[in-house]
């Protein structure tokens, strides 16, 4: 007995002293993470030694080299991806390195490493690939050209790898006015969204004598329109056009006058039509009825030379048109859409609208096979059109569970396992890294459908809410509803929301989406928790409900977070009259915004969210909504109604209560 108690203690002090190490080694990782952000190689180099064996060695390694990648041998790069051989840190530094290849224009080494890179997810790189395999000494092919023009009109700032691409696409022998007009498009494009640099390397790849006149239009559109008479030549024309695109972003009706009175006769159709589309764009963005929108999309002679983004602001005003949808503009709209524009939910859904309401057998059924192409409980538009063919949304059959085998798959997944220990200890950004590269990169095409909601259920297991979520939503045809639409913390936030009446369906939709149930969560503009509160709102929300004591420091704790969350999402669902998605475009917004919008016809709510100016505002309403309606089925057992959920918006009913402008 004393013999077993002695080993037993033994055996018991050297867990502890295991754990022991394993806590320094996590304080030592979490050490070379905070070096790795201030650049200090010393310490890293340092360190590094000191973490052999633990589970996140492969990021001290990473972190360790990729501070000095630049002045790094080729043999210490080499043997490091040796050494952390498929891992995601060694397709982390690969990309790294490719970047680097291609600044310096190493085309050969590039090449001979290009191929073993894994993740392909940085275009960049993509586009150093394509002139590394494709382009260089040689007329490119059309499907590389496509690529390239593709993944250089998608940049959102310059980046020198497809601007290189497009540089050599642009001088390449043979045809090549394609690449120099979408060059014109990007700058066009560039300087609509305020992006002065990817203007200035779009506008001097195609003329680099006018980059003086970009900086003087940049300082003053009406200046250098007034300085100008005529407009000749193409790179002249072109600049005029982005003098007028310049202008419409401060004052649109003076470039609408300009472009009629003095520059339209001098423009070619497709810049005409093309500074229409982004005069009327802008007008749709505007609240109102959406007339003058239309008014200016009707001076564009030819819809197919506007950017899908135009065009969807098209037919997005045709929706808010004040004597009720213009169908046969937002059908034309649609129609004009490049093929992945029209096949995006949205416009799948709409198009069948337009369809239906225009009447007939054969249009019917035309709509009819849209919205069965779609049809689905999985987001905003499939839960309409499950509707507009006659159904609700149920509760889809669950998929069998993971076995035991899948189970311990997972468990034992290296990738899974450093991801799960990252997130542990604090490295959230690095654990979701790593887990989205072993779940969707790792291999072509990522995880099967058994391997997703196998890691899906690990996560879930673990309470990571988010990669839980994120995991099971890629299953294309498998639905496990308890993974995608997990209900964390049921008892606090159904009480909670029970005491004040709130619907707790619509409390999970919005926690699903601003936080994932992560508790600690917080975003760049410093809201908090669960429901992602902003501390002055919190502040003034405690006040409201009587909570003593409150101060901003609790409001990561759960029961604290939901109490404000709630007790804000009851005071503006309030306010505006019971309205889940005004509510929710004020939660996201602000309620001085959600009262803009609103202004206007009375209109069909799920019209009114496709309207919503901001893009994040008009995705988190539309995602919250199907997440409630989803949540609803879930709780109540019973068939959904999205359409019930959403009603219609318009202006605010004078008989009703003054608005409470206090609410922030």
């Amino acid at each position: 007995m004393m013999l077993r108690k002695i080993l037993t203690l033994i055996l018991a002090l050297l867990v502890s002293g295991a754990q022991a190490q394993v806590r320094g080694g996590d304080e030592q990782i979490l050490e070379m993470q905070q070096a790795f952000r201030q650049g200090n190689k010393g310490k890293l180099a340092q360190l590094l030694p000191q973490v052999r064996g633990h589970v996140l060695e492969p990021w001290a390694a990473y972190w360790e080299l990729r501070s000095r990648l630049e002045s790094a041998s080729s043999a210490e790069i080499q043997e490091f991806l040796t050494r952390y051989a498929g891992t995601y840190q060694e397709d982390r530094l690969r990309n790294d390195w490719l970047l680097l290849l291609g600044q310096v224009r190493d085309w050969n080494t590039f090449a001979a490493e290009y191929p073993k890179y894994r993740m392909k997810d940085d275009r960049e790189v993509r586009c150093y690939g394509l002139y590394a395999t494709q382009l260089r000494g040689g007329a490119p092919a059309p499907g590389v050209a496509e690529e390239v023009r593709r993944l250089w009109l998608s940049q959102r700032d310059a980046d020198d790898g497809c601007t290189f691409a497009m540089s050599q696409l642009v001088q390449a022998p043979g045809p090549h006015r394609q690449a120099v007009q979408d060059v014109w498009i990007k700058a066009r494009m560039a300087v609509d969204a305020n992006r002065p640099r990817a203007a200035a390397a779009a506008v001097e790849l195609a003329a680099p004598d006018a980059l003086p006149q970009l900086a003087e239009l940049n300082a003053s559109p009406a200046r250098y329109l007034a300085s100008r008479v005529f407009a000749a030549s193409r790179a002249r024309k072109e600049m005029v056009v982005l003098a007028l695109l310049r202008m419409a972003a401060s004052d649109l009706d003076v470039a609408a006058t300009q472009l009629e009175s003095k520059w339209g006769p001098q423009l070619s159709p497709e810049e005409r039509n093309w500074v229409w589309g982004a005069i009327a764009r802008r007008a749709a963005q505007r609240v109102g009825t959406g007339a003058d929108a239309l008014a200016f999309y009707a001076k564009v002679t030819r819809d197919q030379d506007l950017s899908d983004d135009m065009l969807a602001w098209k037919a997005r005003a045709a929706l808010r048109a004040s004597r009720g949808p213009e169908w046969r503009q937002l059908l034309a709209a649609i129609n004009a859409m490049s093929e992945e524009a029209r096949r995006e939910p949205a416009w799948v859904y709409w198009r069948g609208r337009a369809l239906q309401a225009q009447g007939g057998d054969e249009r019917l059924a035309q709509a009819r096979e849209l919205w069965q192409s779609i049809a689905s409980v999985r987001g905003f538009y499939e839960q309409l059109s499950l509707e507009e063919l006659g159904n609700k949304v149920t509760v889809p059959a669950r998929p069998e569970p993971p076995t035991a085998q899948e189970k311990e798959a997972a468990r034992q997944h290296p990738g899974l396992a450093r991801a799960m220990h990252a997130i542990g200890i604090g490295l959230r950004s690095e654990g979701v890294r790593e887990w989205n590269y072993s779940t969707n990169l790792a291999t072509p095409g990522g995880m099967g459908e058994r391997e997703l909601l196998a890691a899906a259920q690990l996560a879930c297991e673990r309470e990571v809410w988010d990669r839980c979520i994120n995991t099971s939503e890629r299953t294309a045809t498998a639905f496990d509803a308890e993974q995608r639409f997990p209900m964390p913390h049921r008892d606090a936030v159904v009480r909670r929301s029970q005491e004040i009446g709130l619907d707790a369906a619509y409390v999970y939709g919005l926690i699903r989406q601003e936080s994932r149930f992560i508790t600690d969560a917080r975003s760049h503009v410093g809201a908090s928790g669960l429901m992602q509160v902003m501390p002055a709102t919190a502040r003034w929300t405690a006040r409201k409900i009587g909570m003593a004591n409150f101060t901003t420091d609790k409001l990561n704790d759960r029961d604290t977070n939901i109490a404000i969350g709630t007790g804000y999402l009851k005071l503006v669902l309030d306010d505006f009259g019971g309205s889940m998605p005004l509510a929710a475009a004020a939660y996201n917004a602000g309620p001085g915004r959600s009262r803009t919008w609103r202004n206007g016809p009375v209109m069909d709510a799920a019209a009114w969210a496709e309207n919503v100016p901001f893009t994040e505002t008009r995705d988190y309403v539309k995602k919250v909504l199907a997440n409630t309606t989803m949540y609803a089925a879930i709780l109540t057992g019973q068939p959904q109604s999205l359409k019930a959920r959403l009603g219609s918006v318009g202006p605010r009913d004078a008989r009703l209560p003054e608005i409470n402008t206090d609410l922030p």
